[in-house]
C-alpha cells in the first residue's frame, strides 16, 4: 500500500470521484488514517457515519455522533501537485533510503 497518514490524496469511485471546486481544481483530501494490514483508509470528510455513544463516565453526555469511516485503499491515489492529479507512485532508492516519485513527472511526492 503506497498510501500513508499525512498523504493528500484524490478519490477514484463513489459520489466524491472527480468533484472539482469552483475554479475547476481537483478537490483533495488529507489522510487521517492507514490500516495497511487491511487495506484501508480514512479520509478526511469522506464516508461519514454516525455512531450512537453511550457515556462512559458519570456526567459524560451520549448521543449520535458523526465520524469518518475506513474506505479501501484502492478507491483512492495519491494527489500529484506537479501533475494536479491523482497520479500512481513508484520508489527510487536516493542516498540509500527509500522515497516515492510520480510516475509521471517524475516529482518527489
Amino acid at each position: 500500500m503506497n498510501i500513508k497518514t499525512g498523504d493528500t490524496v484524490v478519490l477514484l469511485t463513489g459520489k466524491y470521484e472527480d468533484k472539482k471546486d469552483s475554479n475547476g481544481k481537483v478537490l483533495t483530501h488529507k489522510v487521517i488514517a492507514a490500516s495497511p494490514k487491511e487495506g484501508k483508509v480514512i479520509v478526511e470528510g469522506v464516508n461519514t457515519v454516525k455512531k450512537h455513544v453511550k457515556p462512559r463516565k458519570q456526567g459524560e453526555t451520549g448521543g449520535i455522533i458523526e465520524t469518518e469511516g475506513a474506505i479501501y485503499a484502492c478507491k483512492v491515489a495519491l494527489y500529484c501537485p506537479n501533475c494536479k492529479q491523482g497520479v500512481r507512485a513508484k520508489a527510487n532508492i536516493v542516498d540509500g533510503k527509500k522515497i516515492r516519485v510520480c510516475a509521471k513527472c517524475g516529482k518527489e511526492i
